[in-house]
């Protein structure tokens, strides 16, 4: 199926705030460019990201849900990132399950020192989820009546 040339994908990134929400301050404050279709939501802790609310950015239209996190053993609270690590780990194999291409969620460790690895990620990762087109949009997976 051809894409159009002029289609711009919606990404959603989840950052948790000590490390990667500051690099994305400092990607923008060094004006290293990423694509404006990126989405931040500020997290406490890559581990506050329930399975559910990357499951809901599917269902809400988003092509594309990145979670970046804090380096594993710099986590600000100590073992965080080595939770999100291991849902996540689940989490995309039950993606995989439901129809959600492998390429369109990805897991990222960013610190707050590398602005030019957040910028760099952001524009592969949505490079990547440009090549594979749209998303087919999940539906409400919540059971009902």
């Amino acid at each position: 199926m051809p894409v159009n040339e002029n289609w711009k994908p919606t990404i959603v990134a989840f950052c948790c705030n000590w490390c990667s929400y500051a690099g994305a301050d400092l990607a923008g404050s060094s004006r290293l460019a990423y694509p404006a279709d990126v989405k931040i939501i500020k997290v406490p802790c890559s581990c506050r990201v329930n399975p559910m609310f990357i499951l809901r950015a599917f269902e809400k239209g988003a092509d594309g849900v990145i979670l970046c996190g804090c380096h594993p053993g710099d986590c600000h609270y100590s073992t965080g990132n080595y939770y999100a690590r291991r849902r996540m780990t689940l989490l995309f194999s039950m993606l995989d399950y439901l129809g959600v291409e492998n390429g369109r969620t990805r897991v990222e460790w960013v610190s707050a020192a590398e602005g030019v690895k957040f910028s760099e990620t952001m524009n592969s990762f949505v490079s990547k989820v440009r090549t594979l087109g749209p998303s087919v949009r999940l539906g409400d997976l919540r059971c009902k009546n």
